[in-house]
């Protein structure tokens, strides 16, 4: 009786042959590529030490190349931006010196800064009335001379911004509410009024004193003094504001001031 192979006794035959071929196929591949790795390897041309050296160097010479050449560009970048600035700084101070120089006087003196005297005398004035010796002494510091003052008081006089009469009419307005005619004459002098308009002023106001001594008692006082110490008290508070005596003892009452 003949045997004859089934077609899956014949599948498992082929893929035995196929793993045997497989395990003899591979170690002989790789050993082909090892023996041509080793012929490629033989056949290039050997580098020489010194020649991977020189190399090297001229790599590394060429990054510190181009880190001088940059470094070089901003160094030279900073220089020239200083020259520059130097030299607009100088030109600037050429242009300011001879500004100044144009605007100086000719006399060599600097020349002043701020208002001028007369704006300055008009600005107090715009405030309120200034006799002309107060005025004076308050440009005093901001003048050169006397004469400067004086030319510039005399123009605001023939201008119609200065009067010492207007002045005058002035504090005795603002002072007679509160103080007497002796300490109102008192400030007038203090201010260079003239004697003769002092002298009217004086009249008026003493025409008017009683009435204004009473107000100003009334407003600090309440009752007439009952005794000696109280008296006192009341008549110098009114004699310290500028009332005249005779005044302070008609409102005080007669025969209590020493």
């Amino acid at each position: 009786m003949s045997w004859k192979p089934t077609p899956a006794s014949a599948d498992r035959l082929r893929a035995k042959l196929d793993d045997e071929f497989e395990t003899v196929a591979k170690p002989e591949g790789l050993r082909r590529s090892s023996d041509a790795r080793r012929e490629r390897e033989a056949a290039a041309p050997a580098v020489e030490p010194d020649t991977w050296q020189r190399s090297s160097e001229q790599r590394g010479n060429a990054r510190g190349g181009l880190r001088i050449g940059a470094a070089s560009g901003r160094a030279s970048g900073l220089a020239s931006g200083r020259a520059s600035g130097r030299a607009a700084d100088g030109a600037s101070g050429r242009t300011s010196a001879s500004e100044d120089e144009a605007t100086a006087p000719d006399d060599g003196k600097p020349a002043r800064k701020g208002p001028s005297l007369k704006m300055r005398a008009v600005g107090y004035l715009s405030r309120r009335e200034h006799a002309r010796e107060e005025l004076a002494r308050k440009l005093a510091a901001y003048a050169e001379d006397a004469d400067e003052i004086e030319g510039v008081l005399d123009a605001l006089e023939k201008e119609g911004w200065l009067s010492t009469e207007r002045f005058a009419q002035s504090l005795v307005h603002r002072r007679a509410s509160r103080q007497g005619a002796a300490r109102i004459v008192q400030e007038l002098r203090q201010h260079g009024v003239d004697d003769t308009q002092v002298a009217e002023l004086r009249e008026q106001l003493r025409a008017t004193e009683y009435d204004r001594a009473l107000e100003v008692w009334k407003k600090r006082f309440d009752a007439k003094p009952e005794d000696r110490a109280v008296y006192a008290k009341q008549a110098r508070f009114l004699a310290s504001r500028g009332f005249a005596h005779d005044v302070i003892r008609r409102i005080l009452g007669e025969g209590e001031d020493d």
